[in-house]
């Protein structure tokens, strides 16, 4: 597993939400702790991408290996619950962050386990001057975290290869999902700390859409995540109003 200490960041890493993480980097993998909704949302994302991925490239989603021979970088990779998940699918995954203990947390949890993955402490900018292109590029709870936008999506943009596919996931910034992820997720149900998210930092999907107009990629579909609040349980919906993914190609 490799991973590199980078010196320089760029504006769109935030030092707040960095520290935040570091405090919270042992935790990844305790599924009961607080990032149990991420284990759970990981579980539904994992098959959605498997199956959308599959349909796109006429491939068996109920095959050992479905991804198999495709490069996937998973951006903001934390402790690496997606990125061990889309490794142990086929694919050839690199996972990044730009907090130097989560990649050791994942590179930690990856040891022994024979998975066709690496990880890295480095920015999606610096990765993007790299010249570095992907068959998939995963940017997954990351893009309400960035302190630039638009730098920042520009650079993940640059690394989704022509032909390539990418899946972005976040949340809706309207009145519903203040209520919901921030009154009702971090003050009310607590699950998640409080301060985990900033409202004015959701990007709507229009907003989303027009940065990745501007570098040629396309939404090819849009799906919405429901939250049962007495069960915990989440499950696919077309309403897009709190927490939405979509699905992007290079053509």
């Amino acid at each position: 597993m490799a991973s590199h200490q980078t010196q320089a960041q760029p504006g769109s890493v935030d030092p707040e939400e960095v520290a935040r993480y570091t405090a919270l980097a042992e935790k990844w993998w305790d599924t009961t702790g607080p990032f149990w909704p991420l284990h759970t949302l990981n579980r539904l994302r994992v098959a959605y991408i498997r199956d959308r991925l599959c349909e796109r490239l006429d491939r068996d989603p109920a095959s050992a290996r479905p991804l198999e021979g495709l490069k996937v970088l998973d951006i903001g990779c934390g402790g690496g619950i997606l990125s061990e998940s889309m490794a142990r699918l086929g694919a050839d995954v690199h996972g990044i962050d730009v907090t130097p203990r989560n990649i050791a947390v994942a590179s930690l949890h990856a040891q022994g386990q024979d998975l066709p993955l690496r990880y890295e402490t480095v920015s999606a900018e610096e990765l993007a001057e790299r010249g570095e292109q992907y068959d998939l590029v995963l940017n997954m709870e990351v893009v309400e975290h960035v302190a630039d936008l638009p730098g920042f999506m520009a650079a993940c943009n640059r690394l989704v290869r022509p032909g390539g596919y990418g899946f972005i996931a976040t949340i809706n910034r309207n009145p519903v999902s203040f209520l919901v992820a921030i009154l009702g997720a971090e003050y009310l149900l607590r699950w998640l700390p409080r301060g985990t998210h900033q409202w004015r930092r959701f990007p709507k999907p229009g907003e989303l859409e027009s940065l990745l107009a501007a570098d040629g990629l396309e939404v090819i579909e849009r799906i919405g995540v429901r939250v049962t609040p007495f069960t915990r349980g989440m499950s696919l919906t077309r309403y897009l109003g709190v927490n939405y993914m979509l699905m992007t190609h290079r053509p």
